[in-house]
Order: C-alpha cells, then sequence, then structure tokens
C-alpha cells in the first residue's frame, strides 16, 4: 500500500501467510518504481526551475532597493489581506541595474522594486527583460537643512535654486551628507538634479554639457563632507554626528535624501535640532517605485503581481503609506497630508546612456572630494589557498579589471589615496598609492602587482594592525573620506586585544578618533569584536560569509 504525505511518499508492504520472498518480489519491484517515478516528479515540481527557486504558492520574490525595507509592515498586512507574501532581496542601484542586464535574475526573481526604472531603461535591451510596471509611491530628492541653518541662510521662508545651494556650499556657509551616486539612488537622483538645474536650459543632460557644468558642480560639492553607500546608514552617521559633536567628525548641517527620510527622521526624535525641508525652486528628481514584473515571471507570478499592485494602489492602503513611510500617493483619490510641501518642477532626466555614465564618471574622478583608504589585509597561514584567491581577486577588481558597469565606477578612483597593509604576526610593509588625476592606467597597474605578490604565513594580529593603519592616516584630511577596510578570517591572537586597542584609540585626538573602520566578517573571524570594532568608530561590519570578497569590496566602495 502507498501513502503520501505531504512531501513524504511511504510504501507499506503486507506478506500474506503462505507467501515467499520470491512470490513477492516481483510486485515489490513495481512499487518501488511506481514510487521513484513519484518523488523524481515530486523534486520538479517543488524545484519548478533549472536554478531550484521556482515558484511558490503565494510568493512573489522581488529584488528591491535596500530604501523599501521599511515597508515591512505594510507588506506583512498585504499577506494578511491577499495571501501574497513578498519575499525581498536587496542590492544597489548600479549592482541590481547589472544583475538585470545580466540575465541573473531570470527564474531568480519575479519582479523588481527600485526607486526608479530610469536609468535602467536607457540601456539597450533592457525592456525587453521588464513586463508590467505599476508606480506605487513617491518621493523627491531634497535637502534637508538644520533649522538654526535654515534660517541664517533664509531658506526657511524662500526655495533657493541648486544654483544658489551650489554657492552657499562653496562659500562654506552650510554642508551636507549624501549618498554614493554608484551605490544609492538617491545620490544618483541628486547628482542628477543638480546637473540638470545648473546647465541651465531646461533640457535634458547631454555628454558635452558636463564638462562645461564641472566647475559649477565642483562648488556644490564643495560642501558634501559625509558619504554612505545607503539612505539609512547616511542618516544614522548623521544623526551621530550631531549628537557627538567634534568627536564623530565636523559639524554637518544637513542631508541631500529623500523627502521620507528626511520626514521620518525628523519624527525620529533623534535630532537634537529638527531639518528645514528645502525643496528647490528649480525642480527635483523624484523616486516613484515602480513595482515592476519581470518578462519570464510564470503566469501565477504575474497574476500575484497584479494582485499586490492593485492592493498598494487602493486609498487605504495609499493613505497608510502616507502616514507611515511618508511617501507620498500616487493615487489621485488621495491627497497628500499639508506636511507634504508643494511640489517643483521635475527636472528632465538624461535621455542618453553615455551622459549618465559620463556625469557619474566626473563626479568620482574629478568633482567631489577624493577617498582616502587603509586596507588592513589578513596574510596569515589560514588565508593560504582559496581564501587569499579571493583577496587578490577583489582587490584586482578595483583596480579596473572589472568591466561590469559596477565595476566602472566602484574601481579606485582618480586623485584617490590608497594604503595596502597586510598582516599576520604583525603588520607588514605599508605600500600606499595615490591613483593619478591624468592617466591611472601605470599606478593602478602598480596596485595589481602589488597586489599579486602577496603571500601567506603566521599568526593574526588584528588590533596592531589596525592601529598602524590608524598611525599612518594620521590626523585624517577635511578633504578627503577617510576610512579603513579590515579582512581578517581569523580571531586576534597576537599583538594587542581589543580592550588595549580601545584604550589607544580614546587617547588619540578627535581627527584620529573619528576615522571609521569598516570590517569584513569573512572566515572564522570574531563577529562579536568585528560588531564592537565597527560601533566604536562609527563604521559598519559587511558580510562576505556568504558572498565573495569581490562582492563586498564593491559594496563598501559606497561608504568611501
Amino acid at each position: 500500500m502507498t501513502q503520501t504525505r505531504g512531501d513524504l511518499v511511504v510504501v507499506r508492504t503486507r506478506r500474506t501467510r503462505g507467501t515467499g520472498a520470491r512470490a513477492w518480489a516481483g510486485p515489490l519491484r513495481a512499487v518501488a518504481a511506481a514510487v521513484t517515478a513519484a518523488v523524481l516528479l515530486l523534486a520538479a515540481a517543488c524545484q519548478g526551475g533549472d536554478d531550484g527557486k521556482g515558484d511558490a504558492p503565494g510568493v512573489l520574490r522581488v529584488l528591491a532597493g535596500s530604501e523599501l525595507a521599511d515597508l515591512g509592515p505594510i507588506l506583512a498586512q498585504a499577506e494578511r489581506d491577499t495571501g501574497v507574501r513578498v519575499q525581498m532581496d536587496y542590492a544597489g542601484t548600479l549592482d541590481g541595474v547589472q544583475r538585470i542586464l545580466e540575465g541573473k535574475v531570470d527564474r531568480r526573481y519575479d519582479a523588481i522594486w527600485f526607486s526608479s526604472n530610469r536609468y535602467l531603461s536607457l540601456h539597450p535591451g533592457a525592456q525587453s527583460r521588464l513586463g508590467t510596471a505599476v508606480k506605487t509611491m513617491s518621493s523627491p530628492v531634497v535637502l534637508g537643512v538644520r533649522a538654526s541653518v535654515a534660517s541664517r541662510l533664509g531658506w526657511d521662508t524662500k526655495r533657493p535654486t541648486w544654483s544658489d545651494i551650489a554657492e552657499a556650499a562653496a562659500e562654506r556657509k552650510f554642508t551636507y551628507g549624501m549618498t554614493n551616486p554608484a551605490a544609492s539612488n538617491s545620490g544618483f537622483s541628486a547628482l542628477v538634479a543638480v546637473a540638470a538645474a545648473l546647465s541651465g536650459d531646461g533640457a535634458a543632460l547631454q555628454t558635452g554639457t558636463v564638462d562645461e557644468i564641472a566647475p559649477r558642480l565642483e562648488s556644490f560639492f564643495t560642501g558634501q563632507i559625509l558619504t554612505a553607500g545607503s539612505s539609512g546608514w547616511l542618516s544614522d552617521s548623521y544623526v551621530r554626528r550631531v549628537t557627538q559633536g567634534a568627536a564623530a567628525g565636523p559639524q554637518v548641517d544637513g542631508l541631500v535624501n529623500y523627502e521620507s527620510v528626511l520626514l521620518s527622521l525628523n519624527e525620529s526624535r533623534r535630532l537634537p535640532e529638527r531639518l528645514t525641508l528645502v525643496h528647490p525652486a528649480d525642480g527635483v528628481i523624484s523616486a516613484d517605485y515602480p513595482l515592476t514584473s519581470l518578462a519570464d515571471a510564470s503566469g501565477d507570478a504575474r497574476e500575484r503581481h497584479r494582485v499586490l499592485t492593485d492592493y498598494l494602489r487602493r486609498p487605504d492602503v495609499q493613505r497608510r503609506i502616507m502616514t507611515q513611510v511618508h511617501r507620498r500617493p500616487v493615487n489621485p483619490q488621495v491627497r497628500p497630508e499639508a506636511r507634504f510641501a508643494e511640489m517643483p518642477p521635475e527636472l528632465p532626466f538624461p535621455a542618453r546612456l553615455d551622459a549618465v555614465d559620463a556625469l557619474i564618471g566626473a563626479y568620482f574622478d574629478r568633482i567631489r572630494r577624493p577617498a582616502r583608504t587603509a586596507y588592513v589585509l589578513d596574510v596569515s597561514g589560514s588565508m593560504k589557498g582559496d581564501r587569499l584567491a579571493g583577496l587578490k581577486a577583489a582587490l584586482t577588481a578595483l583596480t579596473g579589471a572589472d568591466a561590469s558597469l559596477a565595476g566602472r565606477f566602484q574601481r579606485f578612483h582618480n586623485r584617490e589615496e590608497v594604503t595596502l597593509i597586510p598582516f599576520s604576526d604583525a603588520p607588514r610593509e605599508t605600500r600606499s598609492f595615490v591613483i593619478p588625476e591624468a592617466d591611472p592606467t601605470a599606478e593602478l597597474a602598480r596596485v595589481r602587482s602589488y597586489t599579486q605578490s602577496l603571500g601567506v604565513g603566521g599568526n593574526t594580529a588584528v588590533y596592531s594592525s589596525v592601529q598602524r593603519a590608524y598611525e599612518v592616516l594620521g590626523r585624517g584630511d577635511d578633504d578627503r573620506f577617510t576610512s579603513i577596510v579590515l579582512m581578517s578570517d581569523g580571531e586576534n591572537n597576537r599583538g594587542i586585544a581589543l580592550v588595549d586597542f580601545r584604550s589607544w584609540l580614546a587617547a588619540q585626538p578627535a581627527e584620529v578618533r573619528r576615522v571609521p573602520v569598516f570590517p569584513v566578517l569573512f572566515g572564522e573571524a570574531a563577529t562579536g569584536e568585528m560588531g564592537e570594532l565597527a560601533s566604536l568608530t562609527g563604521g559598519r561590519t559587511f558580510d562576505a560569509r556568504s558572498q565573495s570578497l569581490e562582492a563586498v569590496f564593491k559594496e563598501i566602495r559606497g561608504y568611501q
């Protein structure tokens, strides 16, 4: 007798009195063959695709921007109301675009949900990979300024233009933080908005225009003293700066970020002084959050996409989105609450891919203040083999060897200072490289060559080596974004301990203490201590235990 219980096929046989085993052999073989076939069919049905990630009942698999993590409660309610459970994985703007263009989302996701599809749509062939796009909410990228600074500048009573803001930044009348345009859409949208406004002709940005407006863009970015790879971490860094004072870094007067993030920050009660939201008079670039089905999604997945988007656009849900996550409604039946200022014009988005790429390239290589980073690299004996190979591949990718979309903008940039500090029993020889502004090829090749020469052996002096990095960097440089990246695959077993490092750091000048450390969780590294080190220095941890070091090093670039 054969019974099925969920995924388990149970075979029960009963021996009849007087019947020998040989008499049962044929029937048993037949039953076994039938059971085997049933199991194989069941396994195939569960897999549903070549990658083993086919349709699951009621689940919509979505690749999304990290800023949408705040929709958790709304999506939980959506599951209760509609039966559609949203399974979100997160990616940065350029990384997400690259994965879509390379087909890495095929059969793994049913939909994408980024702040905008504008940049993706500029790439040839992108549209053929997308299905139905439904706008779900909106939020312009604007400027939040400390109330006292906004009053001093007169921006609380009269909206400035982006040109006015650039002039104030150039004269050091205010400073601000903004996310990295290659890692986060809020920074990307801000860069496009400022460029479009400063071009002054009301037309979409062209490639030749980038060189013309570069000096004015430099004026605007003179005021940027805080960077980050995500809107959420930017907000947390801003809070740390304004609450801890000089110990955390120079005073930051405001943030360029989504209106929704700034409103959330004001309501968080974490700020000693509220932010005045400034909507530049000449216009903004807005996120419209299109939940977009993928062209190869199954019929069931497309139906789940339809059910969910219909639900999200319902008037009652739009009001909940407006109240809980501070984004504007897109359903015309719902009026924005009074706290949402009148929307300025929407600035034109570039119509050509080469114009956008030229703008992003100029931002990193010519316009913004350059980075200054010390990479503290574990080359102890446990790094032998694949681990060392992974480390070399990660660093080599940053020298321009990665020709992908994300790789082009996350390499070591012109004017950047890169210091490599390999360590085992103690810090080894330190090598510093400055990537020239004019022709970086030769210097990048030297970084690559040094990386390939790294060998392994010995024990693991983590904190002595981090201390060496601080000593090499010195008091920091206000004209550069300074940070330390720590990569270790094991626990500290040589040199000073974490408690000794903490005491040493506490005795250093504020300019030294405020340099953040970004530890990479890898191999058997002490996760708790790495998290403590990040918290102590104002950094954050990155996890390379479930993805490659190359992917993690690219992600860290958003914070440098």
